[in-house]
Formats: structure tokens, sequence, C-alpha cells
């Protein structure tokens, strides 16, 4: 069993960014040499988070605006009262979504439905400079 492991890099402007990781992800499978196996993408962070969507710009605004309806900014955390940051709904927001995502791959390639496109989602308040992890392993 092989073990390849590498790290994206991922600079962000504004809360909300949504950043499509699938050719990056496909490159990283693609330069481990493993044919069939899994990658698993990790973001360090409690303000990150990694999902799945379909990457057009319909969903593009659906997806935040579904966040501010279940996870709204304008209401009292605990995180804000204790750490006065601003950003407990970020928190809150990336505990829910997750911090990982796992894509199996065949070929070299990752395999992934026709319209199902790995997303990084900026979720703090603040521009933010970020490596995520990526390990692929099989053989």
């Amino acid at each position: 069993m092989a073990v390849h492991t590498e790290e994206i890099p991922i600079s962000t402007k504004n809360e909300g960014d949504m950043i499509d990781l699938k050719e990056g992800l496909r490159s990283v499978a693609r330069r481990s040499g493993i044919t069939i196996g899994t990658l698993h993408c990790f973001v360090p962070g409690a303000t990150g988070a990694l999902t799945f969507i379909e990457f057009e710009p319909g969903l593009l605004g659906d997806f935040p605006t579904m966040l501010e309806r279940i996870i709204p900014k304008g209401i009292e955390y605990g995180h804000d009262l204790a750490w006065k940051d601003g950003n407990g709904h970020s928190h809150v927001r990336a505990a829910l979504i997750g911090a990982d995502i796992t894509i199996p791959v065949r070929d070299k390639d990752l395999y992934l439905g026709r319209w199902q496109t790995p997303t990084f989602l900026e979720l703090d308040v603040r521009p933010r400079d970020r490596k995520l992890l990526v390990t692929v392993i099989g053989e």
C-alpha cells in the first residue's frame, strides 16, 4: 500500500468565498501514482469547511442563503461573548458542515459524479491563508 501527501495552499478574500477544488485534487491524485485507493482532504482550523456541491451560480448563491437561514450571523453566540471576535456563527457553520471529505480514486483520477464538485468554504469573517492537507492511500 502506498501513501502520498501534499498541501494545497488557499487564500480567501471574504467570508463566503467558495473554491472549486476538483482540478487541484485531481492533480494530486495523478501525481500520487495511485491507481486505486482513496483521497482524503482536510482543512485545519475551526472556521473553514469542505463539502460537495454542483459548482454553478444558482447553488453558489443558494448555499450561503441556506447557511444564513439555519445559522444566522445576527444572533448572540457564546463564542462571541467570550472572545469578542464576531465569528461565533463561523465556528458553528464549520462544525455543522465538516472539515474533511473523502473521494475514491480509480485509474489515478477522482471518482465523482458528473456535477459533484469538492468545494472549500471560507466561513471566517476575515481573509485567510490556509493549507489543505491531502492524503492519497492505495495501490
